[in-house]
């Protein structure tokens, strides 16, 4: 027996999710619908408001935004094209967390370093080591980020922080990177790294200024806890 799907054009008009944004504001919308009118067209056996349902069914808005293109083409009726529009969207989600209309961002407290590094970090499941790299007025020059796996204070080498540093000859600099745990309690190898890290900074006259660890909504500044001096 032939199965029929019912199309877009078929659905009664305050049904249709472009229409009912158009009438009544994006917010009106589920996730489901909003995914349909960026993704716009299903497959010949599904229409794509069942077809973005049936995704949020089986994903969690967060974890579909932790997908990559990879990921995302294992769901049926996700192509390369399809992939690489649900990975934009959440990209530029992203960016919009971290934008400022400031020409260069100022930090002035470990909330702030939170702020700016939290939506790039929470969905990283590695551990990853960012260094934030300040003028004079602590306005961020530039994000580097000087590695990736667990911290280990034999892998993390002062030369590989203070390189950009003397590069882009900055006054000072923040440490921040993330806990994917999302526990940001500072273990040993955080502190011991950091101290080596400031040491090294006195030595070329970079200040540490401090060292933030990220976890799920929560943050550590070792300075508050006493380890950067």
């Amino acid at each position: 027996m032939n199965q029929y799907k019912i199309c877009i054009r078929d659905m009664p008009e305050d049904e249709r999710p472009r229409e009912r944004l158009l009438k009544y504001g994006p917010e009106a919308l589920s996730n489901a619908e909003l995914l349909a009118i960026i993704l716009r067209t299903g497959t010949q056996k599904e229409n794509i408001v069942n077809l973005c349902s049936r995704i949020f069914s089986e994903y969690s808005i967060k974890q579909l935004s932790q997908a990559n293109v990879s990921k995302l083409t294992e769901i049926h009726g996700i192509g390369t094209a399809k992939a690489a529009q649900i990975a934009a969207v959440f990209e530029l989600a992203r960016k919009l967390e971290g934008f400022t209309d400031e020409p260069k961002r100022k930090i002035r407290s470990p909330a702030d370093v939170y702020s700016l590094l939290y939506p790039k970090m929470r969905e990283q499941k590695r551990e990853r080591l960012v260094a934030l790299l300040l003028d004079t007025k602590n306005q961020v020059l530039r994000e580097e980020v000087i590695s990736i796996g667990s911290l280990n204070a034999n892998i993390v080498h002062p030369r590989e922080v203070f390189k950009a540093a003397l590069m882009e000859s900055c006054a000072s600099v923040i440490l921040s990177h993330n806990h994917p745990s999302g526990d940001p309690t500072p273990s040993r190898e955080d502190i011991a790294v950091t101290e080596k890290l400031v040491e090294g900074g006195k030595l070329l006259g970079i200040d540490v200024l401090d060292h933030v660890v990220i976890g799920e909504g929560k943050y550590v500044s070792l300075k508050d806890e006493g380890f950067v001096r």
